[in-house]
C-alpha cells in the first residue's frame, strides 16, 4: 500500500518535479533545434578550427606549437560562443593546419568547421562558401629590399616577381602583367615563408602580399629595417571567416561573435595588441596603425565583398 503523502508533501514533490523539467527542457529543445556545423559539433562532441601555421601576426604557431594570432584572438571568442550555443563546455577543440589551396575544400568536405584567418572574402569564394562579417581590412602592396629601387608597381616591368599561389594578389598581379604587358616572370609560392626566401635571396626583386601580412613577414627578419612596404595598393580586401555554403545558423553566431567584439571596443584592443605591441617570435613592434577602414569596420561591422563600400 502506498503511503499517502501529505498536501505539504505533494507541493514539495511537484515543485522538485517542475524544477527537474525546466532543466531538462531547453537541453532537449536545443539539440532538437540545432543544425548544419552546430549540430555537427555538438553530435561529434568535437569542433575543427582550420589555421594558418606562418601567417604573422593573424594565425601562426608560437614557440609551445600551440597557434596564435590577431584572427586566432576572434576564433576563440566564437569557440566560447559555440561551447554555450551547443550546451557543451567541455567540447573538445582540434586546430589543423590549412593552406590557400586546400582551406575551400576542407570547409566543403567538413575536414573543419570553421576558419578565421586570412581569407580575402570575394565574389568567387561567395560561390563556395559563406563568409562571417569582416575581420579586417588590407591593401595589396609590395615589399622589397630598401635599396632595390623599387617603389611602385611600374617599377617592376621585366623583373622577377614572388606572390602567394592562388591568392588574390596572385589574380591581381597576372591582370596587371597582362594588361599593361609589363614582362614580369611571375613566381608562384607554396606559403609565405616561400615568398620572403625568393625575396631575402634575390631571386625576385619584390613580393606581393596584402600589407599586414608583409609587416608581419618583414617582422620575422634579424633585420626588418633591410625591407620596405611600398606601392600604390591593387585592391582593399576584406578578411572573413569561412563557414559552409547556405549554414545560417553558424553564420549568424560568427557574425554576432565579431561584432559585439568590434563594437565593444575588445577588437580594439586585439587589434592593439597584435600590431601595435611587442609580438612572438622576436617581440618586434609591427608599428601599423589602425587605418580608416579598419576605424569604419569597427564601428559599423558587416560582411560586404567591397569594404570601400560604405
Amino acid at each position: 500500500m502506498k503511503p499517502v503523502l501529505s498536501k505539504v508533501e505533494r507541493r514539495i514533490r511537484n515543485i522538485v518535479a517542475l524544477a527537474l523539467i525546466s532543466g531538462i527542457a531547453p537541453s532537449i529543445a536545443l539539440a532538437a533545434d540545432l543544425s548544419g556545423t552546430l549540430k555537427k559539433v555538438k553530435d561529434d562532441g568535437i569542433v575543427v578550427v582550420g589555421f594558418r601555421e606562418a601567417s604573422i601576426p593573424f594565425s601562426y604557431y608560437n614557440d609551445a606549437k600551440q597557434p596564435i594570432g590577431y584572427s586566432i584572438d576572434f576564433a576563440n571568442l566564437v569557440l566560447e560562443r559555440i561551447r554555450q550555443q551547443v550546451n557543451a563546455p567541455d567540447l573538445k577543440v582540434r586546430w589543423l593546419p590549412i593552406t590557400s589551396q586546400n582551406r575551400i575544400s576542407l570547409l566543403q568536405n567538413g575536414t573543419i568547421d570553421f576558419e578565421c584567418t586570412t581569407t580575402t572574402h570575394n565574389a568567387s569564394r561567395a560561390q563556395q562558401v559563406d563568409f562571417s562579417n569582416s575581420l579586417f581590412i588590407i591593401g595589396t602592396r609590395l615589399m622589397a629590399k630598401k635599396d632595390s629601387g623599387i617603389k611602385d608597381f611600374g617599377d617592376l616591368k621585366g623583373q622577377n616577381v614572388v606572390v602567394g599561389a592562388g591568392t588574390t594578389s596572385e589574380i591581381l598581379l597576372r591582370k596587371l602583367n597582362a594588361d599593361q604587358n609589363m614582362g614580369m616572370r611571375i613566381i608562384s609560392a607554396k606559403d609565405h615563408a616561400e615568398s620572403f626566401l625568393t625575396l631575402s635571396t634575390g631571386r625576385a626583386k619584390a613580393m606581393m602580399m596584402d600589407d599586414a601580412l608583409l609587416a608581419g613577414e618583414r617582422a620575422k627578419t634579424s633585420n626588418p629595417q633591410d625591407y620596405v612596404i611600398t606601392g600604390t595598393p591593387q585592391s582593399y580586401e576584406a578578411y572573413g571567416c569561412m563557414v559552409r555554403k547556405g549554414d545560417a545558423p553558424m553564420k549568424h553566431l560568427l557574425d554576432d561573435v565579431i561584432a559585439q567584439t568590434e563594437t565593444s571596443g575588445k577588437g580594439e584592443a586585439i587589434y592593439k595588441k597584435w600590431f601595435m605591441s611587442p609580438i612572438p617570435p622576436k617581440n618586434l613592434n609591427l608599428d601599423f596603425p589602425m587605418s580608416q577602414a579598419m576605424q569604419h569596420l569597427f564601428a559599423h561591422p558587416n560582411d560586404k565583398i567591397d569594404p570601400e563600400a560604405k
